[in-house]
């Protein structure tokens, strides 16, 4: 170890829209089961700005909750949640120069790409990160602990890079991974078997009901039940108000109702991945409901419903995955930045029949750069392009998917009142966790 210098130069963010060049910042030396690795490249993204904003109020910025011992996470320094110092950076390649004599995966002088995401430590609103609550690559030299780069399957997630190709084109992968991968998720098209489930209930709903939605979903672990009668026969904890229940904790919300204020209220006890199924039984909402639309990105939760009575129809709507379908109607929202160009230009290749994408910006300049890109590669694939400036020429669609690209809770609103019956809402762009907005359901 004796290459690695005493000090280094590092962009940290040290507090919500404070950022400082630390031209004396110390290189660490690893420890037993750590790496020390040199940043080849490293590329900028819009999430590093979202978490200069918001800086420990971000979702991947608070502490670790659970999924490691607090003793391993006190031996990495470069852990650092909460509102401590953090380097930004996670499109990141790095060459491995130091490592710990438990190491047992990276190699020194091995050349990786880093994944960033570690999705098996979760923070209070969504889950521990290379960039955020650990230290990323906007510095020369960066220290990862392999009990943290190593998926419960064994996975590492520095993945080998080839030497041929340069370190800039290897870190295009994560944000077209981010890509793809928006398209590609499967969300739960069930119960949480052995989960918590909380029943709501403002108006009366069969013990029938619940049966059905048990023996095609799945059983909770659990059952929490608020409601003026109780039809169940089957064990439950009954409480009296939504105020007495612990906040993130239920896998599973069934609400039987059409109360804007009440809904808006079980939004806090979702857990992360959770579903909220809503069943109106005939009823509505009257005006539009205070949803947590920050939480569907960065908490992973996903809000279902029905006009009936039965939760059961509520689940079978669910899509198998986000992928467009033939002769989709795709609005792209924010399409002339760097990353609605890379879902412009995936969708017009994927060879799916029929579609056509409208990709809409405020930015003219953007709008003409892109189009540049895209109608050859539409022409190639006999697909629709339509640019378009919201602000000039908005075009009268429904659409059967959007794929928002800013992070503004209106949009989404926005693309509600827009969609046509079965139409996915993508929203890519990372609403911070904690902000709410009005939806019409």
């Amino acid at each position: 170890m004796s290459e690695l210098p005493k000090t280094q130069i590092a962009v940290q963010l040290i507090g919500p829209d404070e950022l400082i060049l630390n031209t004396q910042k110390s290189v660490p030396r690893p420890g037993s089961y750590q790496v020390v690795a040199k940043v080849e490249a490293v590329g900028l993204c819009f999430s590093d700005l979202k978490l200069l904003k918001q800086f420990s109020a971000h979702g991947r910025k608070g502490p670790i909750v659970s999924g490691i011992a607090p003793s391993v996470l006190d031996e990495i320094p470069s852990y650092v949640p909460n509102d401590k110092p953090t380097v930004p950076g996670h499109e990141a390649v790095v060459r491995v120069v130091a490592v710990g004599e438990k190491v047992k995966q990276a190699k020194r002088g091995g050349r990786y790409l880093v994944q960033t995401d570690y999705r098996w430590l979760p923070t209070a609103s969504s889950n521990a990160a290379f960039g955020y609550n650990f230290e990323g690559a906007l510095q020369q030299y960066v220290l990862m602990d392999e009990r943290i780069i190593t998926a419960p399957d064994g996975r590492s997630l520095l993945i080998p890079a080839d030497e041929s190709l340069s370190a800039s084109a290897i870190a295009l992968v994560e944000p077209w991974a981010c890509v793809e991968d928006a398209y590609a998720v499967r969300s739960r098209t069930a119960l949480k078997i052995g989960g918590r489930m909380l029943i709501v209930a403002d108006v009366p709903f069969s013990e029938k009901s619940i049966f059905e939605l048990f023996k095609r979903f799945g059983t909770p672990g659990s059952i929490t039940l608020l409601a003026e009668r109780n039809p169940l026969t089957m064990p439950i904890d009954r409480v009296d108000s939504i105020a007495a229940l612990p906040e993130s904790t239920f896998d599973d919300v069934v609400y039987f109702g059409a109360d804007p204020q009440r809904l808006s209220l079980l939004f806090p006890k979702i857990a992360n991945n959770g579903l909220l199924v809503i069943a109106q039984c005939g009823l509505k909402f009257g005006r539009p409901v205070e949803t947590a639309v920050g939480r569907f990105h960065y908490g992973n939760i996903r809000m279902i419903g029905t006009p009936g009575c039965d939760p059961a129809d509520a689940l079978r709507r669910i899509p198998a995955s986000g992928e467009i379908r033939p002769n989709e109607a795709i609005n792209v929202i924010g399409a002339g930045g760097p990353m609605g160009v890379m879902h412009v230009v995936r969708n017009l290749c994927q060879g799916v029949c029929g579609i056509t994408v409208y990709a809409g910006d405020l930015d003219d300049q953007r709008l003409a750069a892109l189009s540049a890109i895209a109608r050859p590669l539409a022409e190639q694939n006999k697909a629709g392009y339509v640019p378009y400036n919201p602000t000039k020429n908005p075009p009268s669609v429904n659409y059967t998917y959007f794929t928002i690209m800013a992070p503004v809770p209106t949009l989404v609103a926005q693309a509600v009142l827009d969609a046509a019956a079965g139409a996915i809402i993508n929203i890519f762009a990372g609403i911070p966790a904690a902000v709410g907005g009005p939806v019409d359901l």
